[in-house]
């Protein structure tokens, strides 16, 4: 009787041992899973992250580390939309990502993420470079103190890394002193004697480099091109950006193992679970 009573203790006490194990595997996982869906995707870039249903809102919820916003000029104002048949009086790049950005990093302790990257915003000149560049230059002022810029003769990174793409006026962003964005390069600009503050990104059409459209395996040639461009890029200290790549995962597997250092999309819940796996 004594061994019976004893043997039902050992097996309740093995249990109960495996049922806490269980709990603390499963609680294991929950952190993960939390952990890895709170984690900033620095690679992950919006492309015209102004056509989803919530401009930067969706991006950031994917935890995106830049997003893509074009804009044309129109009556001292920077409209943000893709062709001028789509403009709006009331999506301005300032009501749009300038003004939620600027609340987001006050009530985060600086940042967009708390404790994360600085977040890359790419403004996308379609129209009047010069004057552009005038009018972003005034409304980044006064959104400075959360805005990275080449100040006092340094580098100051804060929350919101500006970089203008598209119609750029080169000599004007040049000069400006404080300077508060970049310039989105191109591979031609890599025999510039150029600061990294100035020309920190490179981008190019997909196309003009590269037959393979992310369908079977990446012809070696092109794989080893792709590779000698990164090498080139990053030995500026620039990163690099492709457009026109196809929603492909295939491709997206051959920047990634590239170090390509921005993938575009327009899926964003596809890329965030690409990169996730």
């Amino acid at each position: 009787m004594i061994q019976n009573r004893n043997g039902l203790f050992a097996s309740l006490a093995g249990g109960m041992l495996l049922l806490a194990g269980l709990f603390s595997f499963a609680g294991t996982a929950d952190d993960d899973r939390s952990s890895k869906q709170s984690e900033v995707r620095p690679i992950a870039h919006a492309h015209n992250d102004y056509k989803h249903k919530r401009p930067l809102q969706d991006a950031l919820e994917q935890r995106f580390g830049s997003i893509e916003a074009d804009v044309f000029t129109v009556n001292h104002e920077l409209l943000v939309a893709h062709s001028v048949l789509e403009l709006d009086r009331t999506k301005t790049l300032e009501q749009l990502y300038l003004k939620p950005l600027a609340e987001l990093a006050k009530t985060n302790g600086g940042r967009i993420y708390p404790g994360g990257p600085s977040l890359i915003l790419l403004v996308d000149i379609k129209s009047q470079g010069a004057m552009a560049w005038e009018i972003l230059e005034k409304q980044l002022t006064q959104y400075r103190e959360i805005i990275s810029a080449w100040e006092n003769n340094q580098w100051v990174e804060r929350a919101v890394t500006v970089i203008v793409s598209g119609d750029r006026p080169i000599p004007q962003i040049t000069a400006a002193n404080p300077r508060m964005a970049g310039i989105d390069g191109r591979p031609s600009d890599l025999d510039r004697v150029d600061p990294v503050s100035l020309i920190p990104l490179i981008s190019d059409d997909w196309t003009n480099h590269f037959q393979y459209r992310g369908v079977g395996p990446m012809p070696e040639e092109e794989r080893t091109r792709l590779q000698d461009m990164v090498a080139r890029v990053h030995a500026k200290g620039c990163k690099l950006r492709f457009w026109a790549t196809p929603e492909s995962e295939t491709l997206w597997r051959e920047l990634q193992e590239a170090h390509v250092d921005l993938i575009g999309t327009d899926d964003l819940p596809r890329l965030r679970s690409f990169l996730d796996r």
